[in-house]
C-alpha cells in the first residue's frame, strides 16, 4: 500500500483499519475461507503429502483457499481435484474451524469419490488412502486436519448433524502443532 494508507481507528469503529488519509477509503482485512474434505475411500481416508509450504512433506486433507465466484462446495471439490486429482461428492459439512492466529475459517466436508481414481496434483508429492489405524499422526500437517480426521472417525456411518467446531482445548485455533514452525 502507498504512504496514503495508515492504520487508524475510523470514527465509530472498534478496530484499527488500513485507511486512506486522502479519501477515507477503508481497506478491510478479513479472514480467508478454506474449503476442503475428508474423503472416504474403501473405509479409509484420502490424504495428500504436501509439495508446498507451509509444512511441505507432511500429510493433510485436500483443502485450500476458496476463490471468488464459487460456492464452498465447489471450492472443496476443486481443491480435491487440484491436490489429489480426485472427483468428489461432498455429503455435507463435517466441521467448521476458526483459526484466529492465521485469520482463517475452515469449512470441511465429509465426502466420497464421485468417480474412481486419484493421483498427486501439482501441490502434492503423493496421495494415498489410509486406514484409520495407519494414519501417520506424527506427520499430519495442521491441527485442523487432525481435528477433522477425528470428527470423521467419530461420526463415521452416521448421518451428519451439527458441524463440529474447534475443540475445547483450542477454542480460537491458537495452538499450532509442536514443531510446526507456524
Amino acid at each position: 500500500m502507498s504512504d496514503r494508507f495508515q492504520r487508524i481507528r475510523p470514527p465509530g469503529d472498534e478496530h484499527e483499519r488500513l485507511t486512506c488519509t486522502e479519501c477515507g477509503f477503508i481497506a478491510y482485512e478479513n479472514p480467508k475461507i478454506i474449503a476442503g474434505a475428508v474423503v472416504e475411500v474403501e473405509g479409509g481416508v484420502l490424504l495428500c503429502r504436501r509439495a508446498i509450504e507451509p509444512r511441505a512433506g507432511f500429510w493433510t486433507l485436500p483443502a485450500g483457499y476458496m476463490e471468488l465466484g464459487e460456492t464452498v462446495e465447489e471450492a472443496a471439490a476443486r481443491e480435491a481435484w487440484e491436490e489429489a486429482q480426485a472427483r468428489i461428492q461432498p455429503e455435507g459439512i463435517l466441521a467448521i474451524y476458526s483459526i484466529a492466529r492465521i485469520g482463517q475459517v475452515q469449512v470441511l466436508f465429509r465426502a466420497r469419490l464421485a468417480e474412481p481414481g486419484w493421483a498427486a496434483g501439482p501441490e502434492s508429492l503423493e496421495v494415498r488412502v489410509f486406514a484409520w489405524e495407519d494414519i501417520p499422526w506424527e506427520e499430519i500437517a495442521f491441527p485442523s486436519a487432525r481435528w477433522a480426521l477425528h470428527e470423521w472417525h467419530r461420526t463415521r456411518g452416521q448421518p451428519l448433524g451439527v458441524p463440529a467446531m474447534n475443540p475445547p482445548e483450542d477454542p480460537r485455533g491458537m495452538r499450532p502443532l509442536p514443531n510446526a514452525g507456524l
